[in-house]
């Protein structure tokens, strides 16, 4: 059977899984590769966001849902942010009210772990996290390209910290990227510490040699 997907994180995890599986690739937006499915024979099934099939009503085409057993997530994915000029305090403060604080301390932490990791698109890099009773679980993997080598782990922190009155010249300090003001900066500390620490823990087991081959087959392709 033929498997369509248009990412590298996927495909890896799957082959993994599914040896016996091929997995081919796939472009375009949802209607483009549901007709590509629907119209030809090249493909058996193809994977996509359940996201985007349910904002388009369209449920009914999902076939099976893929656990985190099954293939983690890409650092971020599925996250919302707006993007403000740096120490642009009005903005900043206008749009404090909308963090979630939950999303801001998952994408720290996965945030932090693909930069320790050197990441990128074109290598296999997954995460999943999950905040629970005040405790913040990553689980994050490296992949080779065909998922006959990976490495993952997962680890944990205590967010469960008071929101301080932290005005003044650190008001505005960003954790890889992300400024949240309504966020206690212990929590978000923790969260960044977490990815760098599990990101230590895999290269230290490997994870920089399966990323820079991986890297390299890619490139080549």
């Amino acid at each position: 059977s033929v498997i369509g997907t248009s990412s590298l994180r996927r495909a890896a995890q799957l082959k993994k899984k599914f040896p016996q599986l091929e997995f081919k690739d796939i472009r375009g937006n949802l209607n483009t590769r549901l007709k590509k499915l629907d119209e030809k024979e090249d493909f058996s099934a193809i994977i996509l966001a359940a996201a985007g099939l349910k904002r388009m009503g369209w449920e009914n085409r999902i076939g099976q849902l893929l656990s985190p057993e099954d293939c983690l997530y890409a650092v971020g994915q599925g996250a919302l942010a707006v993007e403000v000029r740096a120490k642009d305090q009005e903005i900043l403060d206008m749009v404090s009210a909308l963090h979630d604080a939950d999303t801001v301390l998952c994408c720290i932490a996965e945030r932090a772990f693909m930069k320790r990791l050197e990441g990128g698109c074109s290598v296999p890099v997954a995460v999943n996290s999950v905040l629970k009773d005040g405790q913040l679980y990553l689980t994050g993997a490296v992949y080779s390209l065909d998922g006959s080598d990976s490495l993952r782990e997962t680890m944990q922190t205590g967010v469960n910290y008071p929101q301080q009155n932290e005005d003044g010249p650190n008001d505005d300090v960003q954790h890889v990227g992300i400024t949240a003001k309504n966020v206690p900066s212990q929590a978000q500390e923790a969260a960044e510490n977490l990815g760098v620490e599990l990101a230590s823990l895999l290269l230290s087991k490997g994870a920089k040699h399966i990323l820079s081959v991986a890297r390299q087959l890619n490139d080549a392709c």
